[in-house]
C-alpha cells in the first residue's frame, strides 16, 4: 500500500476517535456515552497500530475494552435496573471545557515548536519488545508496579463499600 493510503486510513481512525470522543462528552446519556467510549478506544488501538507499538494496541484492547469498558457497562446497566434511576446528566459545562480545549491546544503547540525533534535512544534494544518490558516491569520498576496494584486495591474496596445498600446512615 502507498503513503496516501496509510494516510487515508489513518485520518479515518482519527475523526472516528476524535468524534466517538466528543460524543461520550457532550451526550446527556450515560449509556450511550459509555457506547461511544467503546470506539474511542478502539481507534486509540488503532492509532497505536499506525506508531507500530502493537504491545500497546494489543494491551489497550484487551484492558480497557475488555476489562474497564464492560464493567462500567454492566454497572449502569444493572444501576439503572436496580435503582430506577434515570441515567441522564443535567449539567454541561461549555464554558469551562473549551476555555481548557484553548489551553491544552495551546501548550501542544508551544512544545511542538519550541522541541527541537525527536530524540532518539542510543541503547539497542536486544529480543522482543515484550520480553523487554517484562523485564523492566520485574526489575527496575517492581516498586511502581506494586503501587500501582494497592492502589487498584484500595480503589476497588472503596467503590464496593460505597456501593453497599446497608449503609449505617440507611439503618436508621
Amino acid at each position: 500500500m502507498s503513503n496516501q493510503t496509510y494516510t487515508v486510513i489513518f485520518y479515518i481512525f482519527a475523526a472516528i476517535t476524535v468524534f466517538s470522543a466528543a460524543f461520550v462528552v457532550f451526550t446527556r446519556n450515560v449509556i450511550y456515552s459509555a457506547f461511544s467510549l467503546l470506539f474511542t478506544f478502539f481507534g486509540v488501538a488503532a492509532l497505536y497500530v499506525f506508531l507500530s507499538a502493537d504491545f500497546i494496541a494489543v494491551t489497550q484492547v484487551v484492558v480497557y475494552v475488555g476489562g474497564i469498558l464492560v464493567l462500567l457497562l454492566f454497572g449502569v446497566m444493572f444501576t439503572n435496573s436496580i435503582m430506577q434511576v434515570k441515567l441522564k446528566s443535567e449539567v454541561l459545562h461549555i464554558v469551562p471545557g473549551t476555555l481548557l480545549l484553548i489551553g491544552m491546544i495551546g501548550a501542544f503547540l508551544f512544545s511542538f515548536y519550541t522541541s527541537h525533534g525527536w530524540k532518539s535512544s542510543e541503547t539497542v534494544l536486544q529480543g522482543s519488545i515484550v520480553e523487554r518490558i517484562g523485564f523492566e516491569t520485574m526489575s527496575h520498576y517492581v516498586l511502581p508496579f506494586e503501587m500501582a496494584s494497592i492502589l487498584l486495591l484500595a480503589a476497588l474496596i472503596g467503590a464496593a463499600f460505597l456501593a453497599r445498600f446497608d449503609k449505617p446512615a440507611n439503618q436508621e
